[in-house]
């Protein structure tokens, strides 16, 4: 027999010639590596458990042997485990619509299926493109892998990080509710507020933006699969699409669909551009909040320093004793890098011609990127910043006392132009608002006591 050794994804092998497969992965990896960023893993995960679904339907429909089918779904298994990581060598920066990469998932599963067979003492072999690929094109198998990844990173990383951030926020809420503080607008003195307030607007945020992201993910819960090369379904079963999309949805325990049209899934990507602008809403709040944290900490001396953070790690090497914001200044980091990442993604999205978007590998991996980063960041920030902020009530009383906003009670009882003069002198000649309604006898100190009361101003009546 002529027998013909090869390297494919999984290291040297001797196979029948005539039976070789494995030649597409290695000349891509030889032809087509450029950079160093892998193929993220949770698009091989999604891979794996697309072609696992794949091949339970296509054994149930009678296309599919079942002791390959079986062989299939324990490869695809221990992919998904993480067993088999070291052979899925191939880069982001590849063909446009992730054909090495297809291609490189079935070559794995066929050769660590035939192992299985051979285990079991079978003669028979699983061929990487006629059973591991069957009924498929990677024109819908890699959007299929995009969407189970994006879905499953989103639910299973993403929204752990937010429910658990936005939980202590609703308690510092709770904690800070009777700290009546100084409100700023335009970075100036305005009326007051209480520091629990102040917090529940960054509590709120973090509660919107999260049903935001649910409402925009569950368009990717949308799957090509059964477009096959163009979106006809040629190749495929009429049902194959939707039975793998019940298989897979049985599997991750989450809702997909197979995409009522598959020319549209083939050549757009408007669904993940949809949700990826949740995630740079995401961003954007993420970034007010870890500025207001830093601006209301700063300090400790010469700064606002209305609350305090924790005191993570010396953040100067030539200044003895300075700490800096490192968790605000990261998370915002961040926050930059989703929106230049969502830039890209949407760019790339609007690369559909004809009956392909051939730019999906990066869309993908920037779009997990940004999952990765947001979990990450919000975690960190969580256990080392927000968990320990507390309030600095010296500062906060002197500055509330200190301030001139608080004339605002008055208009109401002797009218804007003249608590505008109260407030004018008052800054003028370095007097309490108090003192200065008295010198201009425009409300004794008895009046001015009943008006302006800083607390019963953070929850006005009528």
């Amino acid at each position: 027999m002529d027998i013909r050794v090869e390297k494919d994804t999984m290291g040297e092998i001797q196979v029948p010639a005539d039976k070789y497969w494995g030649a597409q992965t290695q000349r891509s990896k030889q032809n087509f590596e450029i950079g160093t960023e892998k193929m993220p893993y949770e698009v091989i995960t999604g891979f794996a458990i697309l072609k696992r679904s794949a091949a339970i339907v296509n054994e149930s429909l009678g296309k599919l042997h079942k002791d390959k089918a079986e062989a299939i779904v324990t490869a695809c298994e221990e992919i998904i485990e993480g067993k088999l990581t070291n052979h899925f060598p191939l880069v982001v920066w590849q063909t446009g619509s992730g054909t090495q990469s297809n291609m490189n998932v079935n070559e794995v599963v066929a050769r660590r299926g035939n192992e299985i067979l051979q285990e079991k003492g079978k003669e028979m072999t699983i061929h990487p493109n006629d059973d591991v690929n069957m009924s498929q094109s990677s024109n819908d198998t890699f959007p299929t892998a995009m969407h189970i990844a994006g879905v499953i990173a989103v639910y299973n990383k993403l929204m752990p990080a937010i429910e658990k951030l936005s939980g202590t926020l609703d308690q510092k809420v709770k904690q800070f509710s009777d700290v009546v503080k100084i409100g700023r607008t335009h970075l100036q003195d305005a009326t007051p507020i209480t520091l629990g307030q102040e917090i529940s607007g960054w509590a709120h945020m973090l509660h919107q933006t999260k049903e935001m992201i649910g409402q925009a993910a569950s368009y990717m819960k949308n799957l090509a699969i059964g477009g096959t090369a163009v979106g006809t379904g040629i190749n495929a079963h009429p049902e194959f699409g939707e039975r793998v999309a019940r298989e897979i949805s049985h599997y991750t325990k989450q809702d997909f669909l197979s995409s009522v049209n598959k020319f549209h899934s083939l050549t757009s990507h408007d669904e993940t551009v949809y949700a990826h602008g949740a995630l740079k809403a995401l961003a954007g709040n993420l970034m007010k909040i870890a500025n207001d944290v830093r601006w209301l900490a700063s300090g400790p001396r010469c700064g606002i320093g209305e609350i305090t953070i924790p005191e993570n790690e010396p953040g100067s090497s030539i200044m003895p004793g300075k700490v800096n914001p490192t968790q605000s200044e990261a998370i915002t980091m961040v926050a930059v890098q989703v929106m230049g990442n969502d830039a890209a993604i949407g760019f790339a999205a609007s690369q559909g011609n004809f009956e392909l978007n051939v730019f999906k590998p990066v869309i993908i991996y920037n779009f997990l990127q940004s999952v990765q980063l947001l979990s990450d960041s919000i975690t960190s920030f969580h256990d080392h910043c927000v968990i320990g902020i507390e309030a600095n009530l010296p500062v906060i009383e002197g500055y509330l006392n200190d301030s001139l906003m608080l004339v605002t009670a008055l208009n109401p009882h002797i009218g804007y132009e003249n608590a505008a003069k109260i407030a004018k002198l008052a800054h003028k000649e370095g007097l309490t608002l108090k003192e200065a309604a008295v010198q201009l006898d425009l409300l004794t100190e008895e009046q001015f006591d009943q008006y302006v009361n800083p607390e019963e101003m953070t929850y006005p009546k009528g």
